[in-house]
């Protein structure tokens, strides 16, 4: 079990029982001896649709419980409605959720009764669990006695979703909606036919099917294109599987880049400062009247980032990921409407305001892509890529110039190099390749950027195949 770029996350067959338990003990005893929390208090637990979370979440409810917590249980709802409800009543919550990871995967996120946990609450509970090992404290494993607040959860969350558009904002649009094993998968159609969207809902899965938003499938894409060829869609769209990335396709099934969506979300909230990774696309700071603001990759850095500005007196502050999941520090006016801020990733405003964006244009997803003139980007990852094998990678190409370069030399020549999260190279020409192991699985990511579409997929193709060579020669 260890903390990556969100959450905890380990094999479900690890997570089970006793570390599940343990780590929710050391969650309830940091609120409870740093004050923010005591016993009696509430916890809302909510889970995502792997076989494994309904297991995992009982454990966790038995543990919490056993610390003098009230335990609601808030059900299959997606990670933003649940923080949504935390902040609102003033509660601590823990999503069990391995959010896009393989089903063999799992993990849990953890909140404060005033938004995410960041680093140094990770560092601290996770010092904690060590600590109950060491000591060999009996820990509660037995799901407790809870109470059902799945309804008011999503209602809340309903509530939010439709005050931002006016009434009737998605007439006209064609809308598919690709359910699979989504927590969000009803409240989607919900919230789009309140607009006026016509909608069809697709591909609905009792098992759990990993989708990545920031690296989409092949699988999924060539689904998506069929749905847009039967159905004349405008859109399709959907989530990963705990509900807080946006995946959208636009009217040929072509997905839309994540941080395209971020984009388009902060001029619909008229943005002041933005914050998000370095591996969103480079031309983000030319494409709005906003401060951007860099950092690595993971919720917890973004969160810190906004923080800051906040503390520097910036208002209308906000953030985005790579993979479109939005994050406001501060409150926004929309809709004539004060919405309060929720400081998690969130799928829902970025598809509003692009969808919204067309249906006022008129004009096709396509063309309000191609409207903001962006670097063309892409990204992937090799799966199944060892741990050990990524990290010496890695070390090999920080440890020297001559080795960097050397790797790089079939595709090109480095003219700069950035070390903040990963290692990303812009090369003589302006093209950009990113190396960066994935901080939740083994996985080698990859992202670049180039001119043209084409250049930009033969770099990313060159990228993966100098990884995978590299990692056979060892």
């Amino acid at each position: 079990m260890k903390f990556g770029t969100s959450g905890l996350r380990g094999l479900s067959v690890d997570l089970r029982g006793r570390a599940s338990a343990l780590y929710a003990t050391a969650f309830g005893k940091y609120l409870l001896q740093t004050g923010k929390a005591r016993a009696g208090d509430v916890i809302l637990i909510g889970r995502d649709f792997r076989d494994s979370s309904p297991e995992i979440s009982g454990n966790c409810a038995g543990a919490l419980a056993a610390l003098g917590f009230r335990i609601f249980d808030c059900g299959t709802v997606p990670t933003p409605a649940l923080a949504l409800y935390g902040l609102e009543s003033n509660a601590a919550c823990l999503m069990v959720t391995g959010s896009h990871i393989p089903a063999d995967r799992n993990g849990i996120k953890f909140y404060r009764p005033d938004g995410e946990i960041d680093k140094s609450d990770e560092a601290a509970i996770t010092a904690l669990a060590a600590e109950i090992e060491r000591t060999g404290e009996t820990m509660t494993q037995t799901p407790a006695q809870t109470e059902e607040h799945e309804a008011i959860c999503r209602q809340l969350f309903f509530e939010r979703n439709t005050a931002l558009l006016p009434q009737g904002a998605l007439s006209g649009l064609k809308i598919g909606v690709y359910q699979h094993s989504s927590v969000a998968r009803d409240l989607l159609v919900d919230v789009l036919a309140h607009y006026g969207a016509e909608i069809t809902a697709l591909g609905r899965s009792e098992s759990f099917i990993p989708v990545d938003t920031e690296a989409v499938s092949d699988e999924t894409i060539a689904l998506m294109k069929h749905w847009v060829s039967e159905h004349k869609f405008d859109a399709i769209v959907s989530t990963d599987g705990d509900g807080d990335r946006p995946l959208i396709a636009d009217e040929t099934g072509t997905p839309l880049r994540g941080d395209l969506l971020g984009l388009v979300a902060a001029n619909f909230l008229g943005a002041g400062t933005v914050v998000t990774p370095v591996t969103s696309n480079s031309g983000i700071e030319a494409a709005g009247s906003f401060a951007v603001r860099r950092t690595r990759v993971g919720s917890p850095f973004v969160i810190s980032a906004m923080e800051g500005a906040v503390a520097a007196g910036k208002d209308h502050v906000m953030g985005f990921e790579a993979n479109g999941g939005l994050l406001t520090a501060t409150p926004f006016d929309i809709n004539d409407r004060a919405v309060l801020a929720l400081p998690t990733r969130d799928c829902f405003i970025p598809m509003l305001a692009i969808l919204s964006l067309a249906a006022t244009r008129k004009q096709p997803l396509s063309g309000v892509a191609a409207s903001y003139h962006l670097p063309f980007a892409a990204a992937d990852r090799l799966e199944n890529f060892p741990v050990e094998t990524s990290a010496a990678l890695m070390q090999y190409l920080r440890a020297t110039d001559e080795n960097l370069s050397a790797f790089l030399q079939p595709i090109g020549e480095v003219a700069t190099k950035s070390d903040i999260d990963g290692l990303r190279v812009t090369l003589k020409g302006g093209r950009i390749i990113h190396f960066r192991p994935s901080g939740n699985a083994p996985e080698m990511r990859c992202y670049v950027e180039a001119r043209s579409e084409t250049a930009a997929l033969d770099l990313l193709t060159a990228g993966l195949t100098r990884i995978r060579d590299w990692a056979e020669a060892r």
